[in-house]
């Protein structure tokens, strides 16, 4: 369960009011998403009004706070984003025909419940990944074709040690384990460098890593990947595999889906194309927010963006110095590039194939089916290596489609479309996943979660379970939200 602050009659007075309201029908559900270019032609009024709570960041934690806070009779708050669109590190490509391919964050699993709660009270379906079939595994030349039953192949003897060490580190505070100075020294590479990994599985454990953190394992901090294993139950498989785990269910419509929902029961609460340059006075009663559409003031501030975007932020006074210590070492060096190739049908399905390829040496991290729940038309998404693929569409979609057709035959030579979607061009994005590395979470970790002043700090980051995952960032959300409503009552 998520943690929550120490409780008093204002907590728990707010508590009721969303308890009560969390079942309501919002009388907005027409207002669709208007807001875009409305709003962003529209400066804020230059009056003396201050708002209750101004939200920083529409994204899922953004969002989820200002829907809890709309639903608990609030009125006075806006949503401010930076961005032309609502969705943060969620994002669905449409590929025509009713179809989308998700480009961002796009699954959950096992335990993420309140994700889970959000889509049943926002009504949207999901459905299971595809893994039914036999993965394909590429080496240079090599090809052989293997029923990893739904995983990425990983060795389960070290997988379960890291299951085991992963009990002594409390999934929302890894920096309070009663080893953390020991096991913060370690990259997770160091440490599987102790197992003795055979050399077939090394392949499994590089995509399950990258897939999680974005980054090779030597720059993955051990203490935190055993945070995240904590999370999930204290079960390395319901993290890092494929079916039954966190990589095991999509949203029909895709992710995005959720956020654009929220935004429409907002409605013009969310103002889009309106970075926040500048927070002043933080420290006084009144905040004040420089943003391209002019001052906003507001009593409290959720900060829900990602903790090194907060760098591109002045702050004024400055922030305390262990607060501002975190972010300018927080990890901004992993931005994903997802592909999506497109075909009339999932034709590797009759092949025996799942449509899943993990590859040694080259451009490919992970490649999976992501046809819709009928298979009506064949998807493939994968995570790509920037290293190993240019940048140029024409060259990327011959390379890949080369790959897959070695993969699964000719037939994939002739896709309907190709989108490459590469997020280090998104400059409200700058990493996709935070990989901490070792040594981050004993020095710095103290500083996540405390409000500064009149800022309180939210995001998928600081959630306690499932950090960095879209069930993180909505925990966020609803914490942040009982925080700021606290804090109006007691003021």
């Amino acid at each position: 369960m998520s943690k929550k602050p120490t409780p008093d009659n204002s907590l728990d007075s707010g508590r009721r009011q969303l308890l009560k309201l969390a079942g309501a029908t919002l009388a907005v559900g027409g207002l669709g998403l208007k807001i875009g270019q409305a709003s962003a032609q529209q400066n804020f009024s230059q009056e003396d009004d201050v708002l209750d709570v101004v939200i920083i960041g529409a994204g899922l934690a953004g969002l989820t706070a200002a829907r809890d806070l709309l639903q608990s009779g609030s009125q006075s708050f806006l949503v401010l984003e930076a961005r032309d669109r609502v969705g943060g590190r969620t994002l669905n490509y449409d590929i025509g025909d009713g179809h989308i391919s998700e480009v961002g964050g796009q699954w959950i699993g096992p335990g993420q419940t309140a994700v889970e709660d959000l889509a049943r009270q926002l009504e949207v379906g999901t459905f299971e990944q595809f893994t039914e079939g036999r993965t394909v595994v590429m080496a240079g030349d090599g090809r052989m074709e293997i029923d990893l039953k739904g995983s990425f192949g990983t060795d389960m003897a070290v997988a379960n040690k890291l299951s085991e060490l992963s009990r002594d580190v409390p999934s929302g505070a890894p920096w309070k384990s009663p080893k953390a100075t020991e096991l913060d020294k370690l990259s997770v590479g160091e440490w599987l460098a102790r197992q003795n990994i055979k050399p077939e599985d090394q392949p499994g454990w590089d995509s399950s890593l990258s897939l999680t953190g974005g980054v090779t394992t030597g720059k993955m901090g051990l203490l935190h990947y055993l945070s995240m294993i904590n999370s999930a139950n204290r079960d390395y498989e319901k993290l890092d595999s494929i079916k039954d785990s966190a990589q095991g269910i999509r949203f029909v419509g895709g992710s995005q889906i959720l956020s654009t929902r929220m935004a429409e029961q907002l409605g013009d609460k969310v103002r889009l194309q309106c970075p926040v340059r500048k927070i002043s006075d933080w420290n006084r009663e009144v905040v004040t927010l420089n943003t391209d559409q002019g001052p906003v003031r507001a009593r409290k501030v959720i900060v829900a963006i990602h903790p090194a975007l907060c760098n591109q932020v002045q702050f004024e006074p400055a922030l305390p110095r262990e607060r501002a210590a975190l972010q300018r070492a927080w990890p901004a060096h992993s931005p994903a590039r997802k592909m999506a190739m497109v075909y009339s049908r999932p034709f590797w399905r009759k092949k025996g194939l799942n449509g899943h390829i993990l590859m040694v040496d080259g451009p490919i991290i992970w490649a999976w089916d992501n046809s819709p729940p009928d298979g009506e038309i064949g998807i493939i998404n994968a995570f790509i290596s920037n290293a190993n693929l240019p940048s140029d569409d024409e060259i990327a979609k011959r390379t890949l489609t080369e790959i897959f057709a070695r993969a699964w035959g000719e037939e994939a030579l002739s896709p309907l479309a190709f989108h490459d979607h590469d997020w280090r061009y998104d400059p409200w994005t700058i990493t996709c996943v935070s990989a901490i590395p070792p040594g981050f979470w004993t020095t710095h970790g103290e500083a996540l979660r405390p409000p500064c002043g009149n800022l309180f700090w939210s995001g998928t980051e600081t959630a306690d379970i499932w950090a960095g995952y879209m069930d993180g960032a909505v925990r966020a959300g609803h914490q942040s939200a009982l925080q700021v409503l606290n804090a109006l009552s007691r003021a």
